[in-house]
C-alpha cells in the first residue's frame, strides 16, 4: 500500500516508521524545511512542499496513493489537505489527525476525512477504560461515527458469569469480536464462557450502546436480571 503522509513532524515521522516496518510505501510532505530530515525515516520519500497546494500534491503524484494521513499539528490545514486528497486526487482512504477536540465536529465526510483520530480523545478513553469497571467505555470512533469500538469490562458481581457467549442477548447492531483475560487476547467463540473482570470489546452501530451497557449489567436489553 502507498500511502502519503502530511506533516512530518514527530507524529509523522512515528506513523511513516510504522508503515513502513509493516512493509508499506511512504512519502512524507512537509513545508517547513526544518522539520525535513531524510535520516530520520531513510526508507520514507521525502517531499519539501505545501500539501494545502493543489500543484505540490499532483507534482507529488498523491492520485496514486492509497491513503492520504494529515497528520500536521494544525487543525485547519488537515482539513484542506484532506478535502483536496478526496475531492481533487480521488484519493481511497483518508485518515486526518484532530489536535483540539472542539475541532473534532468538524472533521466528516463533507471535508474528505474517512477516518478522523482525536489524540485527546483517545488518551481519555484509555485512562477511563483503565480505571472503569461496569462502564461502557468509547475507544474509537468509525465510519463518520456510523459504528464505534467500545469496551465494557464485567464487574465481579455480574449475572453473566459462567455464561457461554451465546447467552449474551445483544442487540441486531452490535458484535463483540475480542475478550481481553489477563495476559491473553480471546477471540470469543459462542461456547466460551464469560468470568468477572473480562474486558469486552464490541463494534456498535450508531444508538446501541447504552443497549449493550444495559444487556452486560443486567443480562437482557428489556433490563430483566438473569437467573
Amino acid at each position: 500500500m502507498r500511502v502519503t503522509i502530511a506533516g512530518a513532524g514527530a507524529v509523522g515521522k512515528s506513523i511513516a516508521s510504522e508503515l513502513i516496518e509493516n512493509g508499506h510505501e511512504v512519502m512524507l510532505i512537509e513545508r517547513d524545511l526544518a522539520e525535513v530530515a531524510p535520516e530520520a525515516v531513510p526508507q520514507a520519500e521525502w517531499v519539501h512542499a505545501d500539501a494545502c497546494e493543489v500543484a505540490s500534491l499532483e507534482d507529488a503524484s498523491v492520485q496514486n496513493c492509497d491513503v492520504v494521513i494529515a497528520a500536521t499539528g494544525d487543525d485547519k490545514v488537515n482539513l484542506v489537505v484532506s478535502l483536496l486528497a478526496k475531492t481533487e486526487f480521488a484519493v481511497r482512504r483518508v485518515v486526518a489527525r484532530v489536535n483540539n477536540p472542539r475541532n473534532e465536529w468538524l472533521f466528516t465526510e463533507s471535508w474528505g476525512v474517512d477516518v478522523a483520530v482525536s489524540t485527546p480523545r483517545m488518551l481519555a478513553a484509555m485512562v477511563e477504560e483503565a480505571v472503569s469497571v461496569g462502564d461502557l467505555v468509547r475507544l474509537l470512533t468509525l465510519r463518520q461515527g456510523k459504528a464505534n469500538l467500545v469496551e465494557v469490562t464485567l464487574a465481579e458481581n455480574t449475572a453473566l458469569a459462567g455464561r457461554p457467549v451465546r447467552d449474551v442477548p445483544l442487540p441486531a447492531d452490535a458484535a463483540l469480536v475480542a475478550i481481553l483475560r489477563g495476559g491473553r487476547v480471546i477471540v470469543p467463540q459462542s461456547d466460551d464462557p464469560l468470568e468477572p473482570g473480562d474486558e469486552m470489546m464490541f463494534v456498535a452501530g450508531e444508538g446501541v450502546e447504552d443497549e449493550i451497557h444495559r444487556v452486560l449489567t443486567s443480562g437482557d436489553p428489556g433490563g430483566r436480571e438473569l437467573i
